[in-house]
């Protein structure tokens, strides 16, 4: 069993930075479901469509990128002692740059704007190149110790390659240069789900998990390998002979870790937390669409070996992609983001209130904060959209505006709950310093 992990609370920047990047995001994420339901479904749910390019590109830089570099921003000097250089500086751009950048892809993607493609390329280069250099700069002072601080020293390259190779397909899409597409589509999508979000949810919940769900805290074999392992797995990927067989061992690996996840979570102590089902689903996601990205890579592999051509179903085939995107993105990127938002935000309330109230006088608790009824019913609501999502491909006419309106209003909701926290913050610090 690994040593248990000293943390830093008085290194924990400003409320403002962190809050800054976190408390926009979910209503991004309303905004999708909003696109999902009422924009042009034509193509629906194949993997093409410009509506689901959209999606994918809102949900993944409007929501989820801020988050993810808002935990960066505040884990970097709790759990490895270094403040990320001009974190306070850079976070008040974080969600409205990811924003813009997002809507200028949807008007790519969409209307077939080449100036949306050349506006994102732009604001890209300019919010996630000043982002990837602070964290590589502060990422060289990290000393690894387990799978958290490993994270923390390796993630950045991980995000600088999935910006890169994003910018090279938006440059083509904008008529500024020709490349191989699906070559580097393919090395795109497999870095920025496995390399960036998986890596990151995995380096962040070893953490994060034991801590507010008290399970077991990770083995040293854990400790020792991850998330490594994962980016190694990727790098024969940049082959093209090799790109089928790299895809098929970091399935494999996603599985195994996935496993094992699933088992420690099921064991947790505080199974009783609202947020507690939202990670079990999340590792039981990442097995399922480990098993899908799979099938097509080891169906043209075995069709070669055996000389015959083995095809899926034509409903099949077209279905695969969204499934494994919605078990990655929102089985494995928006379940574990929400449960962690509705944890985080009211331990930073707590934290910074006990930090600036006098010894002697009583703090909010966290379930003061942001009572759990309110997570379980959010809870609720996430995983009736996640079933929907899922769902959508077996009818899309029928379930595409449902899906899109209950994933909306579970964001909506998650976004109220944490303006409730940041306005219960205001109140109870405005009473201290009267108080003074």
């Amino acid at each position: 069993m690994a040593s248990l992990k000293v943390l830093n609370y008085e290194l924990s920047p400003a409320p403002a930075t962190i809050f800054g990047c976190l408390l926009p995001a979910p209503w991004m994420g309303m905004a999708t479901g909003l696109l999902l339901a009422f924009g042009p479904q034509q193509g629906l749910p194949e993997r093409f469509s410009p509506l689901v390019l959209a999606l994918t590109h809102c949900l993944v830089l409007g929501m989820l990128a801020p988050i993810m570099l808002g935990a960066l921003f505040q884990l970097m000097p709790v759990v490895a002692g270094q403040a990320v250089t001009g974190a306070r500086r850079m976070a008040p751009f974080v969600a409205l740059g990811s924003a813009l950048i997002a809507a200028a892809l949807t008007l790519g993607f969409l209307w077939g704007r080449t100036t949306g493609f050349a506006t994102a390329i732009v604001l890209a280069t300019l919010l996630y190149g000043a982002v990837i250099v602070a964290l590589l700069v502060t990422a060289c002072k990290v000393v690894v110790v387990d799978t958290t601080t490993r994270s923390l020293r390796w993630i950045a390259w991980a995000l600088l390659l999935v910006v890169a190779l994003g910018i090279s397909l938006a440059g083509n899409f904008a008529g500024w240069w020709q490349l191989d597409v699906m070559y580097v589509l393919d090395l795109h999508v497999g870095w920025g789900l496995v390399g960036w979000i998986a890596a990151l949810v995995l380096g962040v919940a070893s953490t994060t998990v034991p801590m507010f769900w008290q399970t077991r805290r990770p083995s040293a074999h854990w400790q020792k390998v991850l998330p490594g392992v994962l980016w190694l797995a990727l790098l024969p990927a940049f082959l093209p002979a090799l790109q089928p067989y790299a895809l098929l061992f970091a399935c494999s690996l996603i599985f195994i870790i996935a496993s094992l996840s699933l088992k420690a979570i099921s064991q947790a102590r505080r199974r009783f937390d609202p947020a507690w089902s939202l990670w079990l689903v999340c590792a039981g996601s990442y097995m399922a669409a480990a098993l899908l990205a799979a099938v097509p890579t080891a169906q043209r592999l075995v069709s070669g070996f055996v000389f015959s051509s083995i095809a899926l179903p034509d409903f099949v085939s077209q279905a695969l992609p969204w499934w494994t995107g919605i078990l990655v993105l929102v089985g494995g990127a928006v379940l574990p983001v929400n449960a962690m938002l509705g944890k985080i935000i009211p331990f930073l309330v707590f934290l910074h209130l006990r930090r600036q109230t006098p010894m002697g006088q009583r703090v909010p608790t966290m379930q003061v904060v942001l009572p759990p009824q309110r997570l379980l019913w959010q809870a609720r609501m996430v995983l009736l959209a996640f079933a929907l999502l899922l769902l959508l491909p077996l009818a899309p006419a029928w379930l595409t505006t449902a899906a899109g309106l209950v994933f909306s209003l579970s964001q909506g909701y998650l976004g109220s709950l944490l303006i409730i926290c940041l306005l219960r913050y205001r109140h109870e610090l405005k009473a201290v310093l009267l108080a003074q």
